[in-house]
């Protein structure tokens, strides 16, 4: 290997010549199941793995010592890391979304095709033409939300639309979610991705279209404005809009559609439940709170309230929101443990930080605990002059803590388009995500033979 690569000199002893380097940026909680795939498919297909992430330990643990894979400390901020990434045939990154522009700026300008399941940005399009003008190509937005839901929703419409029908409406719902259980959670949810995001979740305007008119949703009014959706075999869940659902009128080829909604898929009762940390102001990332090392989980809560000598923290708060002291979402925050006299653990930061570190204790998922991930999408559509309604779903549940169905989800569509890739059964070229056939399809066929399968029902 070329001598700018220091880190895989001396500690990382070269490997006898495999035709294809593969690198894995990141070894999360969601990286779990693409690495799987990756070395079991290792050698029979004569690839080698590379796993890189700030702590190595996590990276080491995600190979678990496989002959065809390795792990290293990788560091993004550092340039001669960066270099080792121009080593390889194909890299994915699992790092967080500010990070993929580093990574793809030296994939682009080396000749390397790139996978990551985050959103495309601005400054990653800049790049389409320096990855094609090298004849390779970085899909983004190949994960779970976004990823299969593109695939599986286009492989809907583009059938409809080839059969000369007309779309009238498009709504799709994502959910992770635990997996029915009876363990005594009345929330039924525990963080099974980034719980950062979860806590940020739905925060700014709110934008989609209903029955031809342009709706508008702000975010102290978004966990209020629900809907209760039915799963066929999964029951009933409810779901809040996502935030802008009119960037999809562009990627899924909609304009003329008279409704178009994207959400998030919840349990029955949860989103009331959490309107009480917005109301409060709880969810706040815009500031640094006070004397964060001495406070309780109750003072956090009371900091929110009003100040009355003699009224409890519970009876201010059930006033300042109008709810019962035995309301359902008093009972849910006594069992988060909203209210004990237990030191949050935090030196200092922003209530959303605070209410992310209280929420971990109680939402973090147990070592043989299972998740769940939910998608449904429902089009209407006019067909030779009749109405017609449909509704295509799936749901995954993961194994345990580690093999998670997020990470099952997020990963596979993945780990499936680079084995397609170094297979040489799908060439992309430029800054694509997988909205077109010749990309949706052959990750959807495989899919399914892991699990990972859309049923659908025509409503009548």
């Amino acid at each position: 290997m070329p001598d700018i690569n220091p880190l895989l000199n001396n500690d990382y002893p070269l490997l006898p010549m495999m035709n294809k380097k593969i690198l894995v940026l990141g070894a999360g909680r969601s990286s779990s199941v693409l690495i799987d795939f990756l070395l079991d498919h290792a050698e029979p297909n004569s690839w080698h793995v590379t796993v890189g992430d700030l702590d190595q330990a996590m990276a080491e643990e995600r190979v678990s010592a496989h002959p065809c894979g390795r792990a290293l400390a990788f560091d993004i901020h550092d340039a001669a890391h960066r270099q080792i990434i121009r080593d390889f045939d194909l890299v994915i990154s699992m790092l967080p979304a500010a990070f993929h522009f580093s990574v793809a700026e030296v994939c682009a300008e080396a000749g390397i095709n790139m996978l990551t399941a985050s959103y495309v940005s601005d400054e990653i399009k800049a790049l389409a033409e320096t990855f094609e003008n090298n004849g390779v190509g970085l899909i983004m937005e190949l994960g779970l939300d976004p990823g299969i839901d593109h695939m599986s929703a286009m492989k809907v419409l583009d059938r409809i639309r080839t059969a000369g029908s007309t779309l009238k409406a498009f709504e799709t719902f994502t959910g992770g979610l635990l997996a029915p259980s009876q363990d005594g959670n009345p929330w039924q949810y525990k963080f099974t991705w980034n719980p950062r995001n979860v806590v940020l979740a739905g925060q700014g305007y709110v934008k989609f279209l209903q029955e031809g008119r342009y709706k508008y949703i702000p975010y102290q009014r978004l966990f209020r404005r629900t809907e209760v959706i039915y799963i066929p075999e999964h029951g009933y869940f409810e779901g809040y809009a996502n935030r802008d659902s009119l960037k999809y009128l562009d990627a899924y080829k909609l304009h003329g559609i008279k409704t178009l909604y994207r959400g998030t898929l919840r349990r029955v009762g949860f989103c009331k439940a959490w309107d009480v940390f917005v109301q409060l102001g709880a969810t706040d990332d815009t500031f640094q709170m006070q004397n964060v090392s001495e406070m309780t989980h109750r003072q956090f809560i009371n900091s929110f309230l009003s100040y009355n000598p003699t009224d409890s923290v519970e009876l201010k708060l059930a006033h300042y929101l109008n709810i019962d002291r035995d309301s359902e979402e008093m009972f849910k925050l006594n069992w988060l443990g909203m209210f004990d006299d237990e030191l949050v653990g935090l030196d200092q930061g922003t209530p959303a930080q605070v209410l992310e570190h209280i929420l971990k204790k109680k939402w973090t998922i147990a070592p043989d605990e299972k998740d769940m991930i939910v998608m449904w999408h429902r089009f209407e559509y006019e067909e030779d002059g009749v109405h017609k309604q449909l509704q295509s779903y799936m749901a995954v549940e993961g194994e345990d803590a580690v093999h998670t169905a997020m990470s099952k989800t997020v990963g596979l569509p993945l780990a499936v388009a680079a084995k397609l890739i170094l297979t040489g059964d799908l060439a992309v070229r430029g800054v694509q995500i997988p909205t077109e056939k010749y990309i949706y399809e052959p990750i959807l066929d495989e899919l399914e033979n892991h699990g990972v399968n859309f049923k659908e029902v025509e409503i009548k």
